[in-house]
């Protein structure tokens, strides 16, 4: 039997789970936010797509489809993003992607990616680790 320690860390085998891609203008904040969450939800599929494709500050449209591409399990792909352009590039991206069922979620990148892959290692569907991860950070919360 496993240990709620051990389902925490991502131990869990054999259910279904969302992807999640962490679209930032800098390498470093993606790859950081990633490490961090794993650190967690070690089996939960996290990508990144952080800065340009000249590994200058800003965002890829290329990078993002890769990453989405790789996030894609077939239980959907969730993807955050920092600020500006990246929510833009990200938006075309959604709309140039073959994979259906991709959202983009309205949460700050660290804390939104957090919620997103405990809520993914637990094998909840798509539309409910939205709803956690926005309601996480809803100004009306109770």
């Amino acid at each position: 039997m496993l240990s709620i320690i051990n389902f925490y860390q991502g131990s869990v085998d054999n259910i279904g789970q969302v992807g999640i891609v962490l679209i930032s203008h800098s390498v470093k904040i993606a790859e950081g936010t990633k490490e961090l969450v794993q650190q967690v939800m070690k089996d939960v599929t996290v990508e990144v797509a952080g800065g340009t494709d000249e590994g200058e500050i800003g965002t890829s449209i290329d990078k993002i489809l890769n990453a989405i591409n790789k996030a894609n399990k077939d239980d959907g792909v969730l993807l955050l993003y920092d600020i500006g352009s990246a929510k833009m590039n990200a938006e075309m991206a959604v709309e140039m992607t073959e994979v259906d069922d991709v959202e983009l979620i309205e949460a700050p990148l660290v804390e939104g990616a957090y919620v997103a892959a405990v809520e993914s290692g637990m094998g909840k569907e798509k539309h409910e680790i939205i709803e956690a991860v926005t309601q996480s950070f809803s100004k009306e919360r109770d």
